[in-house]
Formats: C-alpha cells, structure tokens, sequence
C-alpha cells in the first residue's frame, strides 16, 4: 500500500483526537528541513493522558500501517514524548513543558495545520 507522509500525519492526528489530545497541530516541514516531512504537537494534561496518546498513536500506526517508530523518548516520564516515524515526529507534551519548548514558534516557517 503506498502511504504518503500527510496520511500518516493525518492517521496520527486521528488516533491523538482519540484520546482528547489537545491543540493538535500539524506542520509541514518538508520544504523547509531535511529532519522529516511532519511534526505533529499535542498535548495531555497529565503523565497519564500523555503516555495514553503516545500508545493510542503507537498502536493505530502498528495496526492501521504495520510500521513502528525509530526511536522513543520521554514516554516514561511523560513531560515531553516523543515518537519518531521518519516522516512524522510526534511530541506530546504536558501543558507547561508545551509553552517553554513552543515548538510552533520554532517551526513557523513551515506550514501549519491545526487538527
């Protein structure tokens, strides 16, 4: 099955909104950074929301897509969680951790989608 990288962004979104994620915004970075094609930001308010949207993502990419992340950080302490799909980078973040790192800012030359 071919997949582009808006889907699989798009398939994320879906499986955050799942879990009432929170603010879920997608930016387009492709044109403008090498690192992926995606970053998806969200957040929960608690550890507990933000580890349930990091596996919620987790499982529907695995069941949906097959595929599974590169890499992982943060889940346990669940601050700031990240997955990493290549073409899609997903932070989860708590709410404080969100403003401080405001990703958005630092992505705004990119073309953002809110979810």
């Amino acid at each position: 099955m071919f997949m582009d990288s808006k889907f699989l962004a798009e398939l994320a979104a879906e499986a955050c909104e799942e879990k009432k994620a929170l603010n879920i915004n997608l930016i387009k970075i492709e044109d403008v950074s090498s690192l992926s094609d995606w970053i998806l930001v969200t957040n929960g308010l608690s550890d507990v929301q933000v580890r349930s949207i990091i596996n919620s993502v987790e499982k529907r990419l695995k069941n949906d897509l097959n595929i599974i992340p590169l890499r992982k950080e943060g889940i346990q302490e669940a601050k700031w969680a990240l997955l990493d799909y290549g073409d899609l980078i997903v932070n989860v973040f708590q709410p404080e951790e969100r403003n401080y790192y405001n990703l958005e800012d630092f992505w705004s030359n990119g073309e953002t989608t809110l979810y």
